[in-house]
């Protein structure tokens, strides 16, 4: 089973950037999608950008492209998320999770993942 441990959050000026990271054991071999998701007090979790460890191929949701980057070490054991230009509607948990398949695509983000979860991050942007 894949083990994942996130970290990085923190609190934030809006317009501000933050790095979080997710350290992953546990893989066998490289078909998985591996995806951050957020998650706000009283609503469902979102899927935010999501990278297939094989061909490091990437997805993001429209709300985040062009700020937000997934990416991983040459180890594929460390996920990140880059977060820049945070605003205000980024505060949440942020979890990353890992399932076993061979797409990372928007609908791994739209339906949710049956993998592996972290226990999350907490990110706070300040307005």
């Amino acid at each position: 089973e894949v083990q994942l441990v996130e970290s990085g959050g923190g609190l934030v000026q809006a317009g501000g950037s933050l790095r979080l990271s997710c350290a992953a054991s546990g893989f066998t071999g490289d078909d998985y999608a591996i995806g951050w998701f957020r998650q706000v007090l009283g609503k469902k979790r979102e899927g935010v950008a999501c990278i297939n460890r094989g061909a490091g191929s990437t997805r993001y949701i429209d709300s985040v492209k062009g700020r937000f980057t997934i990416s991983m070490n040459n180890a594929k054991n460390t996920i990140y998320l880059q977060m820049n230009n945070l605003d205000f509607a980024d505060t949440g948990v942020y979890y990353c999770t890992a399932e076993a398949r061979i797409f990372c695509n928007l609908g791994f983000l739209t339906q949710g993942s049956v993998g592996s979860w972290g226990l999350g991050t907490l990110v706070t942007v300040s307005s």
